[in-house]
């Protein structure tokens, strides 16, 4: 597919990619999405929180939460209400610890991660027999959602319908790499802060699997990865982490179709994230590079909703 033309023009106070990334996040209120909560065990005997809004339709849409994020998170509760608002089913799931409890294995969830969102689908689909599906995921979500539309099983192929993804570290080895930079600070100082909470929690629930006592030896991402993320997670260190579960190996897959929105603005990612030469060659992968939006921001004036939930919305219903 040819790469998409943008019509997105914010305000011009929000053109400036650091401003429409922490704003949102900070200040918008998105009122009146009312979750009923169901907790799930996973095979590994674990559990999953996911966040339903009902409405009785044959339609579902389900949504992935970036690094460190929930189904409260403001992108996401967004989206919830955009499509609820259209009469969908909506599931925003949580990532393992993600929910406000943490979970009972010593593993979290990373960008390469899909087994659980296979297992939600799974539970989805027995809880109620949907005719369509669709797949929304944020930055780290996104990542998720693409590896995870790369692997759908044949059985479910003719119910799932295309996704959505926005900001997403398409190479998180450049991605990774941009928040060394000093500019980045602020940004990478928040996740490991996050991070770091959870990590002690998991040292004092497996003192001979995690060790926390080093913690304030990470400084990067790459540090917290080779302590944390690839021993936990079966790679051999960060790099092999980043490689195997970045969204560039998995685009070419998707056989359904897919529209990927990186603005960019984007502080989180690099030249390697914008992957015109796939989009172009590709019968299903819709980029949409507009020249602003930020990181998860696409903030439209009064911030009722933003550029994205209505672009995700009629990117799918032409599709339906």
């Amino acid at each position: 597919m040819p790469v998409v033309t943008s019509s997105y023009n914010p305000p011009f106070y929000f053109k400036n990619g650091h401003v429409s990334t922490v704003v949102p996040s900070i200040w918008r209120q998105v009122e009146n999405v009312n979750y009923e909560r169901e907790r799930i065990e996973t095979p590994d005997d674990d559990f999953l929180d996911l966040d339903w809004c009902h409405t009785g339709s044959k339609n579902l849409v389900v949504i992935t939460h970036g690094l460190e994020g929930s189904s409260k998170r403001p992108y996401v509760l967004g989206m919830a209400k955009y499509f609820h608002s259209k009469n969908w089913n909506v599931l925003a799931w949580n990532c393992r610890s993600c929910s406000g409890e943490i979970n009972r294995k010593g593993r979290f969830y990373h960008h390469g991660e899909t087994r659980d969102l296979h297992h939600v689908v799974k539970h989805a689909i027995e809880r109620n027999t949907y005719e369509n599906i669709v797949f929304i995921g944020f930055s780290m979500g996104g990542s998720i959602t693409i590896k995870f539309l790369s692997e759908v099983p044949y059985e479910l192929q003719s119910r799932i319908k295309c996704g959505v993804t926005a900001s997403v570290p398409v190479d998180l080895t450049e991605s990774v790499a941009e928040f060394r930079k000093i500019s980045m600070a602020f940004y990478r100082n928040k996740f490991l802060q996050r991070l770091e909470k959870k990590i002690k929690l998991k040292a004092q629930l497996y003192p001979d699997q995690i060790d926390y006592k080093d913690f304030s030896k990470i400084k990067y991402f790459p540090d917290f990865d080779n302590a944390y993320t690839a021993p936990l997670h079966g790679f051999k260190d960060a790099y092999d982490f980043y490689e195997k579960a970045s969204a560039k190996n998995y685009l070419e897959r998707v056989q359904v179709p897919l529209l990927l929105v990186n603005a960019l603005n984007d502080p989180f990612l690099t030249e390697n994230c914008y992957p015109y030469r796939i989009a172009e060659s590709s019968d299903f992968v819709h980029l949409e590079t507009p020249k602003y939006g930020g990181h998860v921001g696409f903030i439209q004036h009064g911030m009722r909703h933003t550029y994205l939930e209505s672009r995700a919305y009629d990117f799918v219903s032409h599709l339906l």
